[in-house]
């Protein structure tokens, strides 16, 4: 039997129930998310590498054997040793090479399973609380709220809604735990470092995106973009949604 799920209003007061499309019910299979989720993420990679040249801009001559010193390679009248890689300054042994193809590969069908098993752990409580996540006990997993969730056009009224449906407690978590990066990083782009909160998806986000986008961790996708690494960030499955009727609709046409 398919399992209820409880539908929503603006004012967080339930509605009424609907079936959970038959997608919800895909056993769970955590393997398979991280794989899929690595998968993809190995496939995003740049490949990198040093100049060929690099260690290797000298003008050098080896002394040769007989005066008791390591037959290196040194700098023309001088006995400072050069482009060796255990020299300081020389080349690097064993660099990363920039022809190396990252990419790897999966069955499309063990890829499509993967990103059905991770939707359906977004219905099972404990799995999303496992993850980390806080919400309400009240609330049926995912949180279908009525289709005016996708008329909200300000900060304002998202944070009133989520408050109401009890979920805001999950969105201070992600303000909690944002902090700095150690390391290099900070020098890369990537200061912060970002915990992932609630995925709203939506069938038009258009309007609404602009409301839920400036909270801390929340995500924003239609259902045509859901991919495995949006619903188990990190390959941890067990994401909270929040989603719009239209939404589980068009969730419920996927073909399994």
């Amino acid at each position: 039997m398919i399992d209820k799920v409880n539908v929503y209003s603006i004012a967080g007061k339930k509605k009424k129930s609907v079936d959970l499309p038959k997608v919800f019910s895909v056993p769970f299979r955590p393997d398979l998310i991280r794989k899929a989720v690595n998968i993809t993420r190995s496939n995003r990679r740049q490949a990198y590498g040093p100049n060929p040249m690099s260690g290797m801009r000298h003008a050098v001559s080896t002394w040769g054997k007989g005066r008791g010193v390591s037959r290196v390679q040194r700098l023309k009248g001088s006995s400072t040793a050069a482009e060796s890689p255990n020299n300081v300054g020389g080349r690097r042994a064993h660099p990363p090479r920039p022809y190396r193809n990252w990419n790897e590969k999966m069955n499309r069908k063990e890829m499509r399973f993967a990103r059905f098993s991770a939707l359906s752990a977004t219905s099972n409580p404990e799995i999303v609380r496992a993850r980390g996540h806080r919400f309400s006990d009240k609330v049926t997993l995912p949180v279908v709220v009525e289709d005016k969730l996708e008329s909200i056009e300000t900060t304002k009224e998202a944070v009133e809604l989520l408050s109401k449906l009890g979920l805001y407690e999950d969105v201070e978590r992600a303000i909690e735990k944002k902090h700095i990066r150690a390391g290099r990083g900070k020098m890369r782009g990537r200061k912060y470092k970002r915990a992932r909160s609630i995925l709203v998806v939506l069938s038009n986000r258009q309007k609404a995106e602009k409301a839920f986008r400036n909270l801390e961790g929340v995500d924003i996708a239609e259902p045509s973009k859901l991919n495995v690494e949006i619903l188990a960030p990190g390959g941890d499955p067990g994401r909270l949604v929040v989603m719009s009727e239209k939404a589980l609709k068009e969730i419920g046409e996927w073909q399994l």
